[in-house]
């Protein structure tokens, strides 16, 4: 058997919530998401780490859009991933699946701190990562931290799992024009100059600069975790 696939997979912390509940974090919704993963992990040929934002908790554009300082309301924010990463980990463990956080934040009551080779170790140990708060650094979205970790522990591969119902990268906004397409593989450089809206473009840039593609997926559609873990061909490729 050769080397393990290290992958990141990013997802929103509106994922773990459900349409059709008023909870912020939805048990089932996560549970499902959790069996993926861990059934994902099962052939031993993965070493997969997993960054979760806040949305479902608090954004900070939305402190700072009603006269909150951006920094503080951020900060807010990532503390609403640590909470994600926490509810995650748990459904995680249920399922027999060795689990650690790693924040960019410190609180060794809850969490470990973010040590790079700390992670990597993990990894290879067999156990997911979660990455939570972010870079522990402000007027950053959790696609950036997302990315840079992914360089950091030397992954192959970026996940980024939507929640809006589209399944990949458009021509255009699908929801608004019936006649976008979607790619199955696209290049950075058209991502960008197109101001195709995946990730953010702090996020995109990075991922062109240090030669790390990114599959774009629909993370809500049951089964897909797994598939694109696997490398198989769905959604869109940016490279």
């Amino acid at each position: 058997m050769g080397e393990p696939r290290r992958i990141v997979l990013k997802m929103s912390g509106e994922a773990l919530a459900s349409a059709a509940s008023d909870e912020t974090i939805d048990a089932a919704t996560v549970e499902r998401m959790a069996k993926e993963m861990a059934r994902a992990m099962d052939g031993g040929g993965l070493e997969l780490a997993v960054v979760v934002g806040g949305g479902n908790i608090w954004r900070g554009r939305t402190g700072e859009s009603g006269g909150m300082d951006r920094a503080t309301s951020d900060a807010m924010g990532m503390l609403g991933t640590v909470i994600n990463a926490l509810a995650l980990q748990d459904a995680l463990e249920q399922q027999n699946q060795p689990t650690r956080v790693l924040t960019a934040l410190s609180m060794a009551e809850v969490a470990e701190p973010y040590i790079r080779r700390r992670a990597i170790r993990h990894l290879e140990k067999g156990r997911i990562v979660i990455f939570a708060a972010g870079m522990g650094n402000p007027f950053f979205t959790t696609d950036t931290p997302a990315a840079l970790r992914a360089a950091e522990i030397g992954a192959e591969l970026l996940c980024k799992g939507t929640h809006s119902g589209v399944d990949g990268v458009y021509s255009a906004d699908p929801k608004l024009d019936p006649t976008a397409t979607r790619y199955d593989e696209i290049s950075f450089m058209e991502v960008i100059s197109r101001d195709l809206r995946i990730m953010d473009l702090t996020a995109i840039t990075f991922c062109k600069d240090n030669n790390l593609p990114i599959r774009v997926f629909d993370l809500m559609i049951p089964g897909n975790i797994p598939r694109a873990l696997s490398g198989e061909r769905i959604g869109t490729l940016v490279r």
